[in-house]
């Protein structure tokens, strides 16, 4: 362990930062981490990145090897004819500053580990003369469908981001459920906590005291309903947390249907997927007015309202309102 004592010149400094200064190479990424698990002790104490130090202090830190740096490359994925046609199809909009997808599930947003093909690694295709690449300003779940909003720049990207995170955007997810909430409409207020499993993390409900926690906040309401087995639901998060949707619904004792995480069930008469689906957005656009925008439903999702005898609307076509 290394043990620093905080001086009067780091007075009111960020803990992060005093880290970051002091060890060299470190990430945030590895700082959460060891935050986390409480491996990083203020005054004997887990600690928050953002606390603010005072002399005196005494922070006990682990012994963290810097990761070798490599040189960042770039994943892109080749677009064959067939790709490319794949790619085209999935937008529903697109303009000067923003190009809208329809993701279809099964499809991941970004590279990794086994990831052969990606959205992220396809932009570049949507290219055209400019001289920048579009760039993502969100995520969606490998295995869930729907509007995946990418900016044409650098600059696009920026405004549409702080729009996410003041809040400025309606994002409106439809999901097919085992059982039927009670109410029927409602605010799901439930903190979340990422839980660490090695390769992967899970979102789990988390005491309001509990330091890890972080704020989540879904409004639901049930459009259709099987009596008491099924329904389909409208979920409307106010905040941005991770598997939000698919944890909070398993908190509701209504788990997503196919969702292998978070105890969706499986049925022979329903497709073996993530019955959940990115329906609607509403933002301002980065040139002025409000885009909104629809994505149809995915084939699974169709099939799956269709075996229940539930309507199958149609997805409205985007609007720009200036």
């Amino acid at each position: 362990m290394t043990e620093f004592t905080i001086t009067d010149a780091a007075t009111d400094m960020r803990l992060d930062r005093f880290l970051r200064r002091e060890i060299p190479g470190l990430t945030q990424a590895m700082l959460q981490k060891h935050l986390r698990t409480g491996k990083i002790r203020l005054n004997g104490a887990k600690a928050e990145a953002n606390t603010r130090l005072n002399p005196g202090d005494t922070l006990l830190v682990p012994e963290i090897a810097p990761p070798e740096r490599k040189p960042r490359t770039r994943h892109v994925v080749k677009m064959d004819p067939a790709r490319l046609k794949e790619l085209e199809a999935m937008i529903l909009y697109q303009d000067d500053s923003v190009i809208v997808l329809n993701k279809p599930a099964g499809i991941a947003v970004q590279g990794g580990s086994g990831i052969a093909v990606h959205i992220d690694g396809m932009l570049d295709a949507l290219q055209g003369d400019s001289e920048e690449r579009p760039k993502l300003v969100h995520r969606l779940d490998r295995d869930t469908s729907g509007i995946l909003l990418v900016a044409r720049n650098a600059r696009v990207a920026n405004k549409l981001s702080i729009a996410f995170r003041s809040r400025d955007v309606e994002k409106t997810y439809w999901a097919l459920l085992a059982s039927v909430p009670e109410p029927m409409e409602g605010r799901i207020d439930l903190p979340l906590k990422r839980i660490d499993l090695g390769t992967t993390s899970r979102a789990e409900p988390a005491s309001r005291k509990d330091k890890e926690a972080q704020k989540a906040v879904t409004d639901y309401r049930v459009l259709d309903y099987a009596g008491k087995r099924f329904c389909l639901i409208q979920l409307n998060p106010q905040t941005g947390r991770m598997h939000q949707l698919r944890a909070h619904c398993l908190a509701l004792g209504t788990p997503i249907l196919g969702d292998a995480v978070y105890g969706g069930i499986f049925s022979e008469h329903f497709a073996q997927q993530l019955h959940l689906h990115a329906r609607r957005l509403a933002i301002p656009h980065p040139e002025g007015g409000l885009l909104t925008v629809e994505a149809p439903l995915p084939p699974h999702m169709r099939d799956g309202l269709a075996y229940l005898g539930f309507t199958v609307p149609e997805a409205q076509k985007p609007k720009r309102v200036r």
